[in-house]
């Protein structure tokens, strides 16, 4: 009886008790035949070693042939004395398989040392003949990248088949019901598989239940299928892939040794029976390993014929969360993790959704000029933002939101992704991951939140998931024209869970504070394209633990139309979601130009409740007048051209840039009065970055056409004057939170609406352009009753105007009880500097003091005014 023992030496020698060893070497290229095509045989992993203070270093990884040496034992060599020192410690994983007439076959892969050793056991597989005759062979071979080709062994005198590299060795019995195999392979040649099939003494074949070889792993183990993407192993030796893939045939692993070469050093064919549960392939590789970098291969089958289609190219794990570009600047997964990041005490502000100023800006644009007078390797970056805190708490702003930083197409933009675990790279100050945590940090200590947009309806055209599972990752358009567009398959079980991983990881692993969905009306289309009422998507992320607290806005602009207004959708909350309101966009602009309804606009200055009396509130309107796509604000009161029709502009008299003077001065109230009305409506104001100094793209609505932020259009007359007009407005929101900074909507009866004479304003009347109101002070009891904290000054009444024709409108002010008067806080038609004051100038009757009083507004203008206590009343 014997068994047979293979070392991997090339040239060396393996002597066991009363064995006989003898090895040899064949020439370094060797060819294989594949499923009858011949090619070069793998040439992978050749392993240079060097000692160094008698320590075994790996140096480098090539591929090559597996070179072994044949020995011969008696198998009860086979059981050895077991050593209590820690070198001896073993390392055992067992796999067992089924034949199709119910033959058990148990493979043990063992690891001591440098070596690994192979049991194979087969029981209950009835044999007929004699002892010798009736013995069971085992045909196999190894292989590592393509599991149709096996790797030459380099030994001699062996049953080996020059065609095909296959062995054929003997079993021996070790009972009545039970044969055994011992194979020994030196650890410096793993990881491959050994891959074999049984055959009888008549030539009979026995495979899986399959119909498939047997195939172990050796060198590597199976691995796990959770969690997706790379993960270290429960001793943190080893690393766990796992990816899925539905409708691969065939996954290949690819590891790279070196960043400056394409060509995988290592590349493993994994088995669809051994390393993969469900539609997650897995695996799990020891870390001694010097790999540095991987990927997948996959082989799709197509459904129309049963073919398998081989990509060419290694694609992107997407759950890892470090990624390199590699020669040919393609992506690959690093296998290494993060830098480490000191958070300190950091806490994020969790301001109340009512309270919230919000500043949308590009990381990029926002301190890439060289006015920001940055040093070039921080400009138009993370730290650039956090250097220009000052400038966003000198507007009010208390929390900021980011366009897109996940990982995009530098040719399609930020709202083309191919990756949703890692910040852009472009926007890193040395590593992008930490400059980001830095910028949070930054933010957090300023009191000031941070919200990310985030796309995950579709993604660039090239890379991103393609190549892994498209019929399960993207939409195949039929009814829609979602294919071509790249459109993920969202409420897709796969892609659902990816989603909510990414949202987990930038929270847990970058403090954000919330997320804006782009395109949020994708998120509601089911599998088929068909429009969902209930969302799985949406409702997970609704009530996700970790996203608990994480302030969520949908925002149902499309960047496949960027010159479309947003799609208005009824969008399921369970009162989580806020929403980015683009009626209130429409509805301001066409009044401000001078063709709404007064019944639109009173709906959007209170809190937009024919959208949020859902069981929400007006704080979870998000009110914009501009945004980074479309014209800016500046533009939409300079052009009004035919093309920029669903603008809603108007350019005020000429189209473009002018000299006239009373052009430009009406261009100047009608900003004042954008700004004004947005900041006196319920909700959330968002203001678009640089609106505050003027920024123009010339009438263009494309997002392309944006320029980056020029500081010092700041120190202009223009800048000057509306950065503190902002930053006026948002101390007026704070002093009186109890009316504009509130979670639940004004009571009707503290609310009386007038034309200019006092009578009820004509609500759906096109021709009517002014609309005023009085909101009276809620008393104190109201205001605690309404979980709103109350703020000097207390019960003062406030009146507010707006004007949008080409004339003067006399407006009659309110009777007020004897010793109040009131006074103007806001006239937009006034010259800066008066036209907003802090103090207020009080205004009376001229004729008699209990007379009611009379303010002429002038065209295109809006007013503020405020109750006051006569101080010698």
């Amino acid at each position: 009886m014997a068994v047979w023992s293979l070392s991997a030496g090339i040239g060396s020698c393996c002597l066991l008790n009363n064995g006989i060893t003898e090895a040899w070497r064949f020439p370094f290229t060797c060819f294989s035949t594949c499923k009858n095509k011949t090619q070069r045989g793998s040439e992978t992993l050749r392993v240079t070693r060097k000692h160094i203070s008698g320590d075994l270093v790996l140096q480098s990884y090539r591929l090559s042939k597996i070179c072994v040496s044949k020995t011969f034992t008696e198998l009860k060599e086979e059981v050895s004395t077991k050593s209590t020192q820690v070198d001896d410690l073993k390392k055992v994983t067992s796999y067992s398989f089924r034949t199709k007439s119910g033959a058990l076959v148990k493979v043990k892969v063992e690891k001591k040392r440098e070596k690994y050793s192979i049991m194979v056991y087969v029981s209950s597989l009835e044999l007929s003949g004699g002892d010798d005759k009736s013995r069971l062979v085992m045909v196999w071979g190894v292989y590592r990248s393509d599991s149709s080709c096996f790797l030459p062994l380099d030994f001699e005198r062996s049953s080996q088949d020059s065609q095909t590299h296959t062995t054929e060795t003997p079993f021996v019995k070790s009972s009545l019901s039970e044969s055994m195999l011992g194979l020994e392979f030196d650890g410096k040649e793993s990881p491959f598989y050994l891959s074999f099939r049984l055959k009888d003494p008549n030539g009979l074949e026995r495979l899986t239940h399959r119909d498939t070889n047997f195939c172990v792993p050796v060198g590597f183990t199976p691995g796990h299928p959770l969690p997706l993407g790379l993960s270290s192993g429960g001793d943190d030796t080893s690393w766990n892939f796992a990816f899925f893939s539905r409708n691969s045939k065939s996954v290949v692993l690819c590891l790279y040794d070196d960043t400056t070469t394409d060509k995988p050093a290592l590349e493993l064919d994994l088995d669809p029976y051994v390393n993969r549960t469900g539609d997650v392939w897995h695996a799990s590789v020891e870390k001694t390993w010097e790999f540095v970098r991987y990927g997948y291969r996959c082989k799709e089958s197509t459904h129309s014929e049963e073919e398998e289609v081989e990509a060419e190219n290694v694609v992107l794990d997407p759950y890892v969360t470090v990624i390199e570009k590699s020669v040919s600047q393609k992506f690959l997964g690093s296998l290494f993790k993060n830098p480490s990041f000191d958070w300190g005490r950091d806490v994020t502000p969790n301001i109340p959704l009512e309270k919230l100023i919000v500043y949308r800006l590009n990381i990029k644009g926002f301190t890439q000029h060289k006015s920001s007078k940055l040093p070039s390797n921080i400009a138009g970056t993370f730290t650039g933002v956090a250097e220009k805190v000052n400038h966003l708490k000198s507007l009010g702003t208390n929390a900021v939101l980011l366009e897109p930083i996940f990982s995009f197409s530098e040719q399609q933009g930020p709202y083309f992704p191919f990756h949703f675990f890692s910040p852009m790279d472009m926007y890193g100050h040395d590593s992008a991951v930490n400059s980001m945590k830095e910028m949070v940090k930054r933010l957090h200590s300023e009191g000031i939140e941070v919200l990310l947009e985030v796309v995950f309806t579709h993604t660039a055209e090239s890379g991103a998931l393609r190549g892994i599972d498209d019929s399960s990752y993207y939409y195949k358009g039929r009814d829609y024209d979602l294919d071509s567009k790249s459109y993920l398959n969202c409420n897709f079980p796969v892609v659902q869970q990816l989603i909510l991983e990414s949202l987990r990881y930038w929270v847990t692993e970058f403090h954000v504070d919330g997320f804006c969905f782009i395109n949020a009306s994708s998120l509601l289309r089911g599998v088929h394209g068909e429009h969902l009422s209930r969302p799985p998507l949406v409702e997970a992320i609704s009530f996700d633990p970790l996203l608990a607290g994480r302030k969520l806005i949908a925002d149902c602009w499309d960047p496949h139309d960027m010159k479309m207004m947003p799609k208005e959708v009824r969008f399921p909350h369970w009162t989580r979601w806020g929403e980015l309101n683009t009626r209130y966009c429409r509805n301001v602009r066409n009044f401000v130009r001078g063709r709404g309804l007064l019944s639109d606009l009173a709906t959007r200055i209170c809190g937009s409740g024919d959208v949020f009396t859902d069981g929400r509130g007006p704080a979870f309107s998000f009110n914009y007048i501009s945004r980074n796509s479309g014209l800016s604000l500046v533009d939409l009161v300079s052009f009004s051209g035919p093309e920029l029709a669903s603008e809603l502009s108007w350019n005020c008299g000429e189209e473009g840039a002018t000299n006239k003077s009373a052009v430009l001065q009406t261009r100047l109230k009608q900003i004042r009065n954008f700004l004004f009305i947005q900041y006196i409506s319920l909700g959330i104001p968002v203001l678009n970055m640089g609106d505050e100094c003027g920024v123009s793209t010339k009438g263009s609505p494309l997002l392309t056409s944006r320029k980056p932020f020029d500081w010092n259009m700041l120190a202009s007359a223009f800048g000057v004057q509306i950065t503190q007009f902002i930053s006026f407005m948002t101390s007026v929101r704070t002093r009186r939170s109890d009316v504009f900074q509130r979670r639940n909507f004004l009571k009707p009866e503290n609310i009386v609406w007038y034309a200019n004479d006092q009578t009820t304003p004509k609500w759906e009347n096109p021709g009517s352009k002014f609309l005023a109101l009085e909101i009276k002070a809620e008393t104190e009891e109201e205001t605690t009753a309404s979980l709103v904290e109350p703020t000097e000054p207390k019960n003062n009444d406030l009146f507010i105007g707006f004007n949008a024709s080409d004339q003067p409108e006399n407006v009659i002010l309110p009777s007020l009880p004897s010793g109040s008067k009131w006074r103007r806080l806001v006239d937009t038609a006034l010259p800066f500097p008066g036209f907003f004051s802090v103090e207020g100038e009080t205004v009376v009757a001229e004729e008699e003091m209990n007379q009611p009083v009379m303010y002429e507004m002038k065209p295109y203008s809006c007013t503020l005014f405020e109750t006051t206590i006569n101080a010698t009343a």
